[in-house]
């Protein structure tokens, strides 16, 4: 049983909650704008019916003026539609500029993952913590999806309380008449503030118990997005293609039982919250609301006993009885509003401690010459790296230079630095030791979005998505269609382009569209090579993007990449050597070390190289003759 820590002080709770609406009003104004306004408009038109409604029934009981009623009459009607017209306009524009709430916080969040150092993002606790914010947020709606919310409450509260006072005010000052016999006491101060005293107290206690009941949910929020997360993976695993084999096979369903249909799991019947819900928060919840009810005896109560006194008439009692409800209502909903802010505010602190996680590489500002040459040369200068928190060196010395045009293999067994050596020459991380220089200059004075523009890069892990096929090639929205086209040509990926009814407007797999084409995984890596051509980066990388291929599917793919690269320099990342043949160079990793480099005729002549020994361990899965 995880509690999640919930102190803070009141003045925090502000500085959050504000913070997190200002954060809303920079990037959504009109959104924010119009949910306010449209507070504001239902909280206070409702007096002007009760208002109205309060003079016709005084009228009626009274002097029953025709001429006065008619008046009365076309002004109701005619302000109703003035309000139903006003409320139709503000909740359409509402409507509208709330549509997606849920996906602009995501944005929010997205958007910091973009602008976020890579060394920053690649960080474990970093993951956790984006892992939490959005558990929280899909689990209970915590975090930046309730501010919004929590401020039209808020909003609607106070002004609800402010234009019920408006009406209710003359309730507690009109004074019963002399001859009301025992029904003056009415009229004592203390009879009136004691009155007044009780309503409050009353009205304050029915939110207090209500928030206190809800604040379970934040005081275990650990537990719950444990649930949730538990729930989310099992629950749903059965869904999941590339799980199904081994579903079947294994019968690994019956692990999801052990977790959907546990009773005494997070939600189950004898869980956490189903104790809780039996326990205190069924308590609070209950008391919260028989005390509420309290609210209204007294308040009849009162209003009957002065107008039966003689204090005031019959409209008048409408107008009491209406108003002072809503004040009542507005005050619980102030508490509850203040409650529904405490509960959110742990929940803000942990989003902002991700949104404020600074980024400590250096930008750069020198602007990288755009040549139509493409002869950008970059160095490698003494470059040793480890990553944050390890005591252990990734690459040590590494030396080494591009030449412009050329093809340089990168090869060694796994966990040898090959990612590593990449990482850094896209400035991902930067070197712990050594420098890395484009055309004489370290590039981290080169500015940073430029610089990592001169790359075009398939990697290991690459990802496409369930998007149409040109959009996934050019990696937007609008395209130019006849530069798809042909690098998806380049790339050998015509034959299946041109058996596709929707063409570039194919959707890839059936996320999002039931006719979505599935592809396997070597058209993944024609569409993925075609999305580096469009590019048209003066580098191109291959970090192993073909790992789960055969060897001879491997080299089929990149032999074809060779001949589309043209003049560009491209760099082949693989443990797999026979793919590299046709470098100009290879390069050999051993254990975070460049041991060897030279052509594959001169390393694979040398018997005491690594590249032989690994040559010649991998050389029976792709040549008929390994002494070639």
């Amino acid at each position: 049983m995880h509690k999640t820590k919930n102190s803070m002080s009141w003045r925090e709770l502000f500085r959050l909650n504000l913070r997190a609406l200002k954060l809303f009003y920079q990037r959504q104004p009109q959104m924010v704008i119009s949910r306010f306004l449209h507070v504001i408009w239902t909280a206070l038109t409702p007096y002007v019916g009760i208002f109205l409604s309060a003079l016709i029934v005084d009228e009626l009981a009274g002097k029953r003026d025709v001429q006065n009623l008619k008046m009365l009459v076309l002004i109701t009607l005619g302000s109703a539609a003035v309000i139903a017209l006003g409320s139709a306009l503000l909740s359409k524009w509402t409507q509208t500029q709330n549509a997606g709430e849920w996906l602009k916080v995501e944005n929010i969040l997205s958007e910091k993952m973009m602008e976020l150092d890579y060394s920053a993002l690649d960080e474990p606790h970093t993951a956790e913590q984006l892992y939490t914010i959005r558990q929280n947020l899909n689990g209970g709606g915590w975090g930046l999806y309730r501010v919004i919310e929590s401020y039209e409450k808020l909003g609607s509260s106070l002004f609800t309380i402010l234009g019920g006072l408006a009406l209710t005010i003359s309730l507690f000052v009109s004074r019963v008449p002399d001859t009301a016999g025992v029904l003056v006491w009415l009229n004592h101060p203390l009879v009136v503030m004691g009155i007044i005293a009780f309503m409050l107290g009353i009205t304050f206690l029915a939110p207090v118990l209500q928030n206190r009941s809800e604040s379970y949910y934040a005081k275990y929020a650990d537990s719950h997005n444990l649930g949730n997360r538990l729930f989310s993976f099992f629950g749903y695993l059965g869904y999941y293609r590339d799980f199904a084999l081994d579903m079947r096979v294994y019968r690994q369903d019956r692990i999801c039982d052990r977790y959907n249909r546990n009773k005494e799991g997070t939600f189950g019947s004898k869980g956490l919250f189903a104790h809780l819900a039996r326990g205190p928060m069924g308590l609070y919840a209950a008391a919260g609301g028989a005390v509420s009810v309290l609210f209204t005896g007294v308040a009849y109560l009162f209003v009957c006993l002065k107008a039966l006194a003689g204090a005031f008439g019959l409209g008048s009692v409408t107008q009491y009885v209406a108003s002072i409800s809503k004040v009542s209502g507005g005050v619980s909903s102030l508490v509850s509003a203040l409650g529904l802010m405490r509960n959110n505010a742990a929940f803000l602190r942990l989003t902002f401690e991700f949104l404020d996680i600074p980024n400590e590489m250096y930008q750069g500002s020198l602007t990288v010459e755009k040549r139509n040459d493409r002869k950008y040369q970059v160095e490698f200068r003494n470059v040793s790296f480890k990553y944050p928190g390890s005591d252990n060196y990734a690459l040590r010395h590494v030396n080494m230079k591009f030449e412009i045009g050329k093809r340089l293999a990168v090869v060694g067994m796994n966990g040898s630095g090959k990612t590593t050596f990449i990482k850094l020459l896209c400035r991902l991380y930067d070197p712990t030791e050594g420098e890395i220089m484009l055309n004489g200059i370290d590039i981290r004075k080169y500015n940073y979005l430029e610089y990592m523009n001169i790359f075009s890069i398939v990697f290991q892990d690459f990802q496409l998505l369930a998007l149409k096929l040109g959009e996934n090639v050019a990696s937007r929205v609008h395209y130019h269609r006849e530069k798809v086209t042909d690098c998806l040509n380049k790339a050998g990926f015509s034959e299946r382009l041109a058996n596709m009814e929707l063409g570039l407007d194919t959707y890839l797999y059936k996320d999002y569209d039931e006719d979505g084409v599935d592809i396997s995984g070597g058209e993944a890596q024609k569409i993925a090579i075609a999305r580096t051509l469009y590019k048209d980066a003066p580098f191109i990388i291959l970090d192993e993007p073909t790992a789960a291929l055969d060897p001879i599917a491997e080299a089929e793919i990149y032999s074809k990449f060779d001949q589309i690269a043209g003049d560009k320099t491209a760099i082949y990342i693989s443990h797999r050597l026979s793919s590299c043949k046709f470098c100009d160079e290879i390069a050999v990793f051993h254990e975070g070390a460049v041991i060897q480099r030279g052509t594959h005729a001169a390393l694979v002549a040398d018997e005491s190289g690594k590249y032989y020994e690994l040559w010649h361990a991998q050389a029976q899965y792709y040549v008929e003759n390994p002494a070639n």
